[in-house]
Formats: C-alpha cells, structure tokens, sequence
C-alpha cells in the first residue's frame, strides 16, 4: 500500500529521537520545521492518529520504558479520522526497539466498531478473524486493553529524503480497563504539548545530531504509551 496511507507490513531498522516541547505553540514548532536547512516539506497532509495499547497483565511493557531496557516492545492497534464509530481498516503494530534504533511489523486487521464497551473479549474475537501468524496470535492472547490515546499529526520529510519529521498536537488519553463495561469515561488532554519525532535510517545516525542540534527542544526518553498510562493510571 502506499506510504500516503501509512500502512507498512514490515519497516526496517530505524533510529527515532524524541522531543517534548511545552514553551512554543505549534505555529511556532511549524516555523522552525520548515526553515532547517534540510528543507523539511509536508508530503501529505496531515490527520488525527488514533492507538489501542495493549501489555501483559503486570504492564511488562510500560515498566520495561520506565526502567530503560535495552530491548522493549510496544503492541497496539491503530487506525486514522475519526475516534469513535465504525474502522475501516485497523492495524494492528508490533515496535520492537533496541536501544534508540527500532522496526515495526504490521499487519491488517478486519473493520470494527469501536464504541463504550469495547473490552478484551470484543479484541480477541477481533485478532481470531485477522488470520495473523501463530505466533502473534499466541502474543496476544497474553495481552489486554491498557489505554486509548489519539492526536494530530503533522508529516515532513526533508528534501533529500534521509529525514523524516513527525510533530504531533492535540493530544488526549483514555484509561481502557478491558472490561465489557469499559466506557472510555476517564481521559486527560494535554493541549499545551507538543511531540516531534525524528526518524531516519541506522546509516545517517552520525548526521543525524546535526540535524537534530538545530532544534531548541528537549529530547525525550518518555513515550505516548508511557505518558498516557502515567497520566490516567497513577
């Protein structure tokens, strides 16, 4: 499928740098994207991006971020527009990261409805009909419904191609119990942040801090999935 849609069944080894940006508005993240000399443009336009998360019962997953493993996993489904209601064509992501270089597998899942009561067993009926590899399969069934988040993403690649950018605003979090009764009732907004993500191959890692030094922002070690869990859960 093209990259305009962003459904990819296998990327290949990355690095990504994190930053949060709590002083600039996103005009000004915006500014500063497309005046660094790598000419950062918009391939495409940009849309809300929306994650089911999913861990083991005792939050492997997040605690693993927390504590800084070397190697770490994040498992979540994840679609675009609208939040609520009927999704077309969900995917389910497996991010396998090893220190800052990371890949993700993805593969397709049937459409859905997502609505209050969307729990673990509605999940499971959800990955039995996907055809997914035994292996995934016996994955998931270890795993449950931790946290819905969604935000909007902006999309830049730089003139040479080397550079990806993601900058993303809006951002909203949703405790998800995995209950039959889960009602998605208990969120946090955080409408002051911004998140910029800067992704390229292993290969331009020693141009990459260039890149990166020309940005006022603090890098990050703290993901979404960290962040939301910290913020809806403790």
């Amino acid at each position: 499928m093209g990259a305009e849609e962003g459904y990819t069944p296998l990327r290949a080894d990355r690095y990504e740098r994190k930053f949060l940006v709590e002083d600039l508005i996103p005009a000004q993240v915006e500014a500063l994207v497309r005046l660094h000399p790598r000419l950062f443009y918009a391939p495409y336009p940009p849309r809300y991006v929306n994650n089911l998360y999913l861990d083991t019962a005792d939050m492997e997953h997040y605690f693993d971020n927390v504590q800084g493993a070397a190697q770490r996993r994040k498992v979540r489904v994840r679609w675009y527009g609208a939040l609520w209601g009927h999704i077309e064509r969900p995917v389910l992501e497996t991010k396998i990261r090893d220190g800052y270089v990371g890949s993700k597998r993805s593969y397709p899942l049937l459409g859905v409805d997502l609505a209050p009561g969307f729990g673990d067993a509605a999940l499971q009926r959800l990955v039995a009909a996907a055809g997914l590899p035994p292996a995934v399969r016996c994955e998931l069934r270890c795993l449950r419904l931790v946290l819905l988040n969604r935000y909007y993403r902006r999309y830049y690649t730089s003139r040479d191609g080397h550079f990806r950018l993601t900058v993303d605003t809006e951002l909203v979090y949703y405790r998800a119990n995995g209950a039959p009764r889960n009602r998605f009732v208990h969120h946090q907004a955080s409408p002051h942040q911004v998140i910029v993500e800067l992704k390229y191959g292993v290969d331009w890692e020693p141009e990459a801090h260039r890149v990166a030094g020309y940005f006022p922002f603090r890098m990050t070690r703290s993901s979404k999935y960290m962040q939301g869990v910290e913020r809806v859960f403790f």
